[in-house]
């Protein structure tokens, strides 16, 4: 069994990054997505998809997978680059139009 660590991504719904603190440890798929003949539904025999667990920090995270003998791989978050600005930019004389 094999599990992703990362920290999630804030969600299109919220302005703030209140809820993408924390680290997740999913594990990633064992068996394929199959089509039900009768529904239509997708289903899979793999109930490990349906496991999600949160950590506070990258650290308990890879301790929680290391005393389990998990295999695990970390995907490291990418850092936005926050430019600051002030109101007064808008106004500007000397600023490029277009």
């Amino acid at each position: 069994m094999r599990a992703r660590i990362y920290r999630p991504a804030k969600t299109a719904m919220q302005s703030g990054r209140g809820n993408a603190k924390g680290w997740i440890v999913e594990y990633e798929p064992q068996a394929a997505m199959k089509q039900d003949p009768v529904t239509g539904w997708t289903t899979s025999s793999d109930t490990g998809q349906q496991v999600k667990m949160g950590f506070a920090t990258r650290d308990e995270a890879i301790a929680f997978c290391e005393r389990k003998g998990i295999d695990y791989q970390v995907r490291e978050p990418r850092e936005r680059a926050v430019r600051p600005k002030s109101y007064a930019e808008n106004f500007r004389t000397d600023r490029p139009i277009g």
